[in-house]
């Protein structure tokens, strides 16, 4: 019958010195501490292997990091895999390789993953919005991290920089994002669950400030600043293009000479190109197209309208026309880009188009799939006319020499 060993103890384990040779003190049960003649002390579980039949050594750790009692808990566990049929060894190296796997999903690479699959649902530029708040405030300081160590506190505390000065829309919108990429990374099968699913419970709520805009009466004001401002003509057209068309910034300098129907003077926009992702018309009255006359002469042979002004093959930044109304033009806190939308409802409204028109004619969606399509269908020749009203009312603001096309006959 053999012999079962005496279990070890600390002291025991403490007080073995090397000798010439390498040597073991069992502690039972295939569990043993090898002590080498360099003086380091390593444990060793020798075990039988469940499909080969052959005894086997597994290597648990150096000894004082791997204490007696780890060690021995770690006996246990693969005892217990044992009695499954479980090789201890060949269950560690795949437990190794899912960790190595693991690491190598960094945040930065789910974020690439998940952005393949979100920028073909949003328009081009409200994609580079996202990615790049996501980049300049969370990749550029935790993108190296494996994603199954990115907690809420690490987040928390890197957002609070934006906390610190003020900027609570910004955080609001990338723990939004950063929420949508941990949900694709459990969907995806890369984490188990959304460690950030409530941390925008850690930061304030940030104020709903609607965008500021002018009053009719203050039209002309914006005209004149229009005409004098020291801005580049392209800029100029851009702001009068929106201005007149209702569109967004980004619809308005991302235009391109393709979806001018100049035939029946209508710009059809693609889905792609719109927030909702639904194809709008807008009809083009004779002053807008008084301006794509304008600048004609300098982008007609490019693929945009509004070519940029650092890379004229690319259109004009989305937030060229903020830029300009805010630190050109005298309107810092008085009226944005999208401003110029509200104006145009609010006077449009007030003057007593249909609401349903107007609406129409900012794009703003109809939710009822069937009354959208019959509106698209109907609106336009209705739309016409709200039109040619708002864009005689623009030129008539535009006195003198405050437009770009003078007046249209």
């Amino acid at each position: 019958m053999a012999r079962i060993p005496t279990p070890l103890s600390q002291t025991e384990i403490k007080n073995a010195k090397p000798k010439g040779k390498e040597y073991s003190l069992a502690d039972g049960q295939g569990l043993a501490l090898r002590i080498k003649p360099n003086g380091s002390k390593v444990w060793i579980l020798n075990y039988t292997n469940p499909s080969t039949q052959k005894r086997t050594n597994l290597g648990l750790g150096s000894y004082p990091e791997v204490t007696l009692a780890h060690a021995r808990r770690q006996r246990e566990i693969m005892r217990e895999q044992l009695a499954q049929g479980i090789d201890p060894k060949h269950f560690k190296k795949q437990i190794q390789i899912e960790r190595l796997k693991l690491n190598k999903q960094t945040l930065t690479r789910v974020v690439e993953q998940w952005f393949e699959l979100k920028k073909d649902k949003v328009t081009e530029n409200y994609a580079q919005d996202v990615i790049r708040s996501l980049e300049n405030h969370i990749l550029s300081k935790l993108g190296r991290y494996p994603i199954h160590d990115v907690t809420a506190p690490i987040v928390i505390n890197t957002l609070n920089k934006l906390v610190n000065e003020g900027k609570l829309e910004a955080v609001k919108r990338v723990s939004q994002r950063l929420n949508e990429v941990m949900e694709y990374a459990v969907n995806a099968g890369i984490i188990q669950h959304n460690p950030l699913a409530g941390i925008r419970h850690a930061f304030k709520t940030p104020q709903v400030t609607n965008n500021p805009t002018l009053r009719i009466d203050q039209l002309p004001e914006l005209m004149r600043a229009l005409s004098l401002a020291p801005i580049h003509l392209v800029t100029r057209c851009l702001i009068e293009w929106q201005l007149h068309t209702m569109c967004r910034p980004g619809e308005a300098a991302g235009t391109r000479w393709e979806e001018i129907d100049f035939e029946n003077s209508l710009w059809v926009i693609p889905g792609p190109r719109m927030k909702k992702r639904v194809e709008h018309v807008v009809p083009l009255t004779k002053q807008a197209l008084a301006i794509l006359g304008v600048i004609m002469p300098f982008s007609a042979s490019r693929e945009h309208v509004f070519p940029g002004n650092v890379d004229p093959r690319k259109s004009a930044n989305s937030a060229t026309a903020n830029v300009a109304l805010k630190k050109r033009m005298g309107f810092y806190g008085r009226l944005t880009a999208h401003g110029m939308r509200a104006l145009a409802s609010t006077t449009l409204n007030e003057q007593g188009f249909e609401a349903d028109i107007v609406e129409a004619a900012l794009a703003h969606t109809d939710k009822n799939t069937i009354r959208r399509t019959y509106n698209r269908a109907q609106y336009i020749e209705r739309r016409r006319v709200m039109m040619n009203w708002w864009s005689k009312k623009i030129e008539e603001a535009a006195t003198g020499d405050f437009s770009l096309y003078g007046s249209v006959k």
